[in-house]
Order: structure tokens, then C-alpha cells, then sequence
């Protein structure tokens, strides 16, 4: 197990960023970069034992801060914060105050506004210990930064272990009453970009999902999806049914997980390399994106060119108090959990 430190880049503020290089015994290498908590790359090997990169990422800052990219954000690697996924309308309210954030998607708010946490610049710190290496990155997001109430401590705990586990453990607390909803949006390609994500193979354990409105907003209806194109209870590709779809999926599905123990919450799997991916969480949702809106950039990437299982909590649940809430008090502890688990199969 080791760890090293390398320069990536420099913000237009000037912050210095810094490229983490994770490495465990078998192959798996893990590059997080202290510039929006981004996981870059994550290599592993086939069943040739060819190592190559199964996410979607870039190799220097300059393309995470180009233009070109920005201009058609699918938020590549990145944490989500303070609240990942959409509030409609921008709109909550917490202790009968109204709150407006930015409008960025639609006629709502995603993945935290104009300047999330996928923008920020992390405060790092390396861990080396017989069984994992790890990255704890560190921010403070001021009241009302992007309109959030509270001055918001979070830290988030990436850990790579020897059994071929990247653990991801989120904290956060609060001197004013909040809501706060983080997520990691890797995206995942197992054969490494030579065919899109349609033919992988994918499991999720659920037999519901949220319904949405037009705008992706939650309806309040949990829907039985037994038999529909929304079913992945059953493994199946992730393109089989998806023609019936307008644009793909990117739908919430419920865990059923109200202890927030460590559970499975779904597994991607690619025949042709042997690669596979399986999901636990503390979550009580799993937002399946198949990337439709990702940009082709430099005759990269592209539509269906990943896919994003993002471990959260509902989409709008400030605006649905039947959902499980998101709201986090002086005094409490948000604390979240999702673990990685990178097989390859002979």
C-alpha cells in the first residue's frame, strides 16, 4: 500500500492543486486530485491482467477548469454539495425561513448551484496504514455560501484497502440548521472507453423508484417498477430496455435501507473484460445517470459514454417530508458511507 503527492495545476485564484496517487497490492490504482474532491482515474486489471482506466476523468486541471467542458458540465468524478441531485425551483425552507438558490438546471437547482462543491479547493491530508491508504480532504462551506444556511464543516475520507475497496466516508457538521446531501459522480466505463456503457451488465437492488415530473422533481409517488423498463432487480444491460426511454435513465431508486447500515445497493459488470464494480451504501437511494448530456470533448467521451450510480439521499427531499430527511441540526452529525468493490472475474 502507498500513496504519493504530485502537483497538478493551479487555480485562477492561485490555489496550488494536488494529484493523489493511490496504490494497493493488486493492481488497483486510485487518482484523486484536492481540486472538488474529483477521483480522476481508477485503474484495474482485466482478466489478461491489462490495467487500464474505468472512469471518466482527465489528466490535468486545465481540462477540469476548460471552457469547453464547463460549458456542458457533467460534473466528472466530482463530490456534489451541499445539496447533490435537484431542490425544484431552487426553493426550500428550513425553521420558516425561505431560501432561493441558483438556478442552474432547468427551471431548478442541481448538485449545489453555481459554485458547489465540486469547484472548491480541499484542505488534504495522506494516511498510511498496514491495510489502506487513504485521503482525507477537509472544507468549510460559509453561511449562506450558494444560499445555504450554516457555516458547514464537512470532511470526506477516501480509502483505498488491500482487499480492492475504495470506501468513501462523508462528515459534516453545522452551527445553524441546514440540509445536506452529498454524492461522488464517478462515472464508470469498464473496457476503458472502447464501447459506450450499453452493453455493461447492470444490477440494482431495488424494485422501486421515485417518480418524476418533466423537470426530474419527484412527484411523492414510489412506484413499483416489477417488469418495466425501470427494473434492474434482475441483471440485465444496461441498454436493453432503454429505447422505451426518451433520453436514458436518471431516476432515484430507494434502498429501503432506514438503519443506514452498509448494504448492497447495486453491481455494474462488463463480459468482455471480466470487470465489475458492486455499490454498498448508507444511503437510502442510488440515482442511476447513463449520461446522455455528456459532451464530446476532443473526440472523447460522448453520449452513454459512462455511467453514474451516485449514492445519495432523494432528489427535492426538503420539499417532500415524507422522504427521508435531509435536514442536519446544531449539535448532530451528518455521517454517509459508500464502498466500492472492484472484482475481475477469470
Amino acid at each position: 500500500m502507498n500513496i504519493k503527492k504530485e502537483i497538478f495545476g493551479q487555480c485562477p485564484r492561485g490555489e496550488k492543486v494536488f494529484l493523489y496517487t493511490l496504490v494497493n497490492p493488486n493492481g488497483i490504482t486510485v487518482k484523486i486530485t484536492n481540486y472538488g474532491a474529483i477521483i480522476t482515474s481508477v485503474t484495474m486489471p482485466d482478466k489478461n491482467g491489462l490495467r487500464e482506466n474505468v472512469v471518466l476523468g482527465f489528466n490535468t486541471l486545465d481540462e477540469y477548469l476548460s471552457s469547453e467542458y464547463l460549458a456542458s458540465y457533467p460534473y466528472f468524478g466530482a463530490v456534489c454539495g451541499r445539496y447533490c441531485n435537484r431542490i425544484a425551483g431552487g426553493k426550500f425552507t428550513v425553521e420558516g425561513v425561505n431560501y432561493q438558490l441558483y438556478i442552474n438546471n432547468g427551471p431548478n437547482s442541481l448538485h449545489g448551484g453555481q459554485t458547489g462543491f465540486d469547484k472548491m479547493v480541499w484542505a488534504p491530508k495522506t494516511i498510511e496504514m498496514p491495510d489502506f491508504v487513504g485521503l482525507e480532504l477537509k472544507y468549510r462551506s460559509v453561511h449562506l455560501e450558494e444560499n445555504y444556511p450554516g457555516n458547514l464543516d464537512i470532511s470526506i475520507l477516501y480509502k483505498l484497502t488491500h482487499k480492492n475497496e475504495l470506501q468513501i466516508e462523508y462528515k459534516a457538521v453545522t452551527d445553524r440548521t441546514t440540509v445536506v446531501n452529498l454524492t461522488n459522480h464517478t462515472y464508470f466505463n469498464l473496457n476503458c472507453g472502447k464501447e459506450n456503457v450499453l452493453n455493461h451488465q447492470l444490477q440494482i437492488n431495488s424494485k422501486k423508484r421515485t417518480v418524476n415530473d418533466g423537470n426530474l422533481i419527484p412527484t411523492g409517488e414510489i412506484a413499483d417498477i416489477t417488469n418495466t423498463p425501470f427494473d434492474f432487480s434482475i441483471t440485465k444491460p444496461v441498454g436493453q430496455d432503454i429505447a422505451a426511454l426518451s433520453d436514458g435513465y436518471d431516476l432515484n431508486y430507494p434502498l429501503g435501507n432506514q438503519d443506514h447500515k452498509l448494504l448492497f445497493a447495486g453491481k455494474l459488470s462488463e463480459m468482455q473484460t471480466g470487470r465489475s464494480v458492486s455499490v454498498f451504501t448508507t444511503e437510502p437511494g442510488i440515482q442511476l445517470y447513463t449520461g446522455y448530456y455528456i459532451p464530446t470533448l476532443d473526440r472523447r467521451f460522448g453520449r452513454y459514454s459512462g455511467l453514474a450510480l451516485e449514492t445519495q439521499h432523494y432528489p427535492d427531499s426538503p420539499n417532500h417530508p415524507e422522504f427521508p430527511t435531509t435536514v442536519l441540526h446544531p449539535g448532530e452529525t451528518y455521517k454517509s458511507k459508500t464502498s466500492l468493490h472492484f472484482e475481475t472475474s477469470h
